[in-house]
């Protein structure tokens, strides 16, 4: 069976959407490309199924749609599999309403944070034959191919059109599912990523996260193991947490450095695991020299790990540790289910960076119950972390609550939404209502934080700091994704 692996060209004036396996969708005025580790797992799989596959990433590869549509017919899939997500997903309905009588006729299937929260509509709205709910869709890819087609096979998770009674209707056709998904797949089952077949090079080298190219994507876990947060769109893939076996992970790591001359690698699990997971992991690197060959990055969350943790870690090769923050606020934090207290943020990053380790931190304004003197503590605290040097790089989004998280059910129950609209929940405008402050404050609010870069006290850490061409390049990629920053949330007073 021949089946493609797609992401086509969205072309917009708002710029690059930065779509592939990401938690919080944005379009990009300098376009940067994550390797969606978990579509690529899937190709893999089923190319070790004796399946055709394709990966057609039309938007990493910069392709024109017509160019898209001309290597997706001259490829003729049996099955054509798409990730969406919210503010796409009616690019992508209609996108299937265009190429349903491609001349293969073949079934289509999507994928993600939003058609697992909303399935039912997707189905009404498109004509789309399959959607596999939660974060284990590679699993459920392959079981929907080897079962043919024929639901009695079907693991839950899995929605698909029928002509049979008791399903509901639709302008495209009755469906029906086989209930909420699960996820006991074991992820050690999983093969390694067949890195040729999902073209790894093109999300090598245009990755902020990157110091040292080439780069790419692994994941030890899937996803967060807090996993309460009650804004983040893959809680609603992946409410439990499950890892892989450490000493496969390093397995792995050695295979890249030797084979793909990988110099630079970012663990895209919600939260990288800990304890003596975590030990067992640095001391495999250490012990194999693979900490000496390449720098690790990973997502994690204060409160949580000690100086000493920290400091094992950059022996083991980590380089940069990415932190959600949001707010300086406790009562902002409480609400999110962060568990976190704000003088963590100060005594985990302060630890990290004196461990020797980058640490990026990531900021969200736009929450519904903060006035002007909420936001100016934040922006306060993100300035300060960069004047201080204990926050190497930051990022700040606004506030989107997405469909199927707690906070979207919470706002749109007590009328807090400014739009219905699935367009216009990619961070270029407020969806949040915010009664005590405007939406022009808010991203006055944002560029003050990125010009926190700026300050003399960050210059001159940042001078100091720089010791090889590695850090030139990199810092010179910076501060093009500073400009792209400034530019994506210009308000509308300039």
């Amino acid at each position: 069976m021949k089946i493609a692996i797609c992401y086509p060209p969205l072309p917009s004036e708002k710029g690059v959407p930065l779509l592939s396996q990401n938690r919080q969708f944005q379009w990009f005025s300098r376009p940067t490309y994550i390797f969606p580790v978990v579509p690529a797992t899937a190709a893999t799989m089923l190319k070790k199924d004796g399946h055709e596959v394709a990966w057609l990433d039309g938007i990493a590869e910069e392709w024109t749609p017509e160019r898209f549509d001309a290597e997706l017919a001259a490829f003729s899939p049996d099955v054509v599999v798409m990730e969406t997500k919210t503010p796409v997903v009616k690019r992508h309905w209609q996108w299937l309403k265009d190429h349903r009588s491609l001349a293969s006729r073949p079934r289509f299937v999507l994928v993600g944070d939003h058609v697992t929260a909303l399935p039912e509509e997707t189905m009404e709205n498109c004509p789309v034959d399959y959607i596999l709910t939660g974060g284990d869709w590679d699993f459920l890819l392959r079981n929907l191919v080897s079962s043919g087609f024929d639901p009695k096979g079907f693991e839950p998770g899995i929605w698909y059109r029928t002509d049979g009674e008791g399903v509901a209707p639709s302008t495209y056709g009755a469906y029906s599912s086989t209930g909420r998904f699960r996820l006991d797949h074991d992820l050690n089952s999983a093969p390694w990523i067949d890195r040729e077949l999902c073209r790894w090079k093109l999300y090598a080298v245009k990755n902020g996260n990157f110091r040292r190219t080439p780069g790419t994507y692994i994941m030890s876990g899937r996803d967060c193991w807090h996993a309460k947060c009650t804004f983040c769109s893959w809680t609603t893939l992946y409410p439990t947490y499950r890892t892989r076996d450490p000493k496969d992970v390093v397995d792995e790591i050695g295979h890249l450095i030797e084979h793909y001359g990988v110099k630079e690698i970012m663990d895209d699990s919600g939260s990288f695991p800990v304890g003596q997971w975590l030990r067992t992991f640095c001391e495999e690197m250490i012990r194999r020299g693979y900490n000496r060959k390449l720098r690790i990055d990973c997502n994690m969350r204060f409160g949580r790990l000690t100086f000493e943790d920290y400091r094992l870690m950059r022996k083991a090769g980590f380089r940069l540790v990415l932190f959600g923050v949001e707010s300086a606020n406790q009562s902002t934090l409480d609400r999110f289910v962060k568990a976190l207290k704000v003088e963590d943020v100060e005594h985990g990053a302060e630890w990290a960076h004196k461990a020797g380790l980058d640490v990026h931190l990531t900021f969200m304004f736009g929450h519904a119950w903060e006035g002007p003197g909420e936001i100016a503590n934040t922006v306060k605290l993100a300035r300060k972390m960069l004047a201080k040097g204990w926050a190497s790089t930051l990022q700040c989004t606004i506030t989107i609550p997405y469909p199927g998280t707690p906070l979207f059910r919470e706002l749109k129950e007590k009328d807090g939404l400014t739009t219905l609209d699935w367009d216009e929940y990619d961070m270029r405008r407020q969806i949040t209502k915010t009664p005590l402050v405007s939406e022009d404050e808010i991203k006055c609010a944002v560029q003050q934080v990125y010009r926190g870069f700026l300050q003399p006290e960050a210059l001159l850490r940042r001078l100091l700091s720089t010791r090889t061409l590695f850090d030139f390049g990199f810092y010179y990629r910076g501060i093009r994704s500073l400009i792209g920053h400034l530019v994506d949330f210009r308000s509308r007073r300039g």
